[in-house]
């Protein structure tokens, strides 16, 4: 069995900075592509930031310059950190993982609860 618990979501000012963390625990084998999605009330969930077992980026033009994904390998853990957030940053943020747990065949996409961040006028 594998999660993915994700922290650090709350209510900050617009101009402000948040840090998310995701941690994917359980019996994991490998962990591929690791990633961060919104989606905001009554939208679709949209792709935020990728990044890659080997440390290769990309960002949504929308958060480019202020958002960066990291990830940190040997905590099985990856990072979002969100500067400048403006109010349309509002949303419920869910952490994604493509990962092949131990005795599996094939990786599958894991997804965390979500984490709501709501930036204020």
């Amino acid at each position: 069995q594998v999660q993915l618990v994700e922290s650090g979501g709350g209510l900050v000012q617009a101009g402000g900075s948040l840090r998310l963390s995701c941690v994917a625990s359980g019996s994991i084998s490998r962990i591929n592509h690791m990633a961060w999605y919104r989606q905001a009330s009554g939208k679709q969930r949209e792709l935020v930031a990728i990044i890659s077992n080997d440390g290769l980026t990309d960002h949504t033009d929308s958060v480019k310059g202020r958002f960066t994904i990291s990830r940190d390998n040997a905590k099985n853990t990856v990072f979002l950190q969100m500067n400048s957030l403006k109010p349309e940053d509002t949303a419920v943020y869910y952490c994604n993982a493509n990962i092949k747990y131990l005795g599996g065949y094939f990786p599958r996409d894991y997804w965390g609860q979500g984490t709501q961040v709501t930036v204020s006028s």
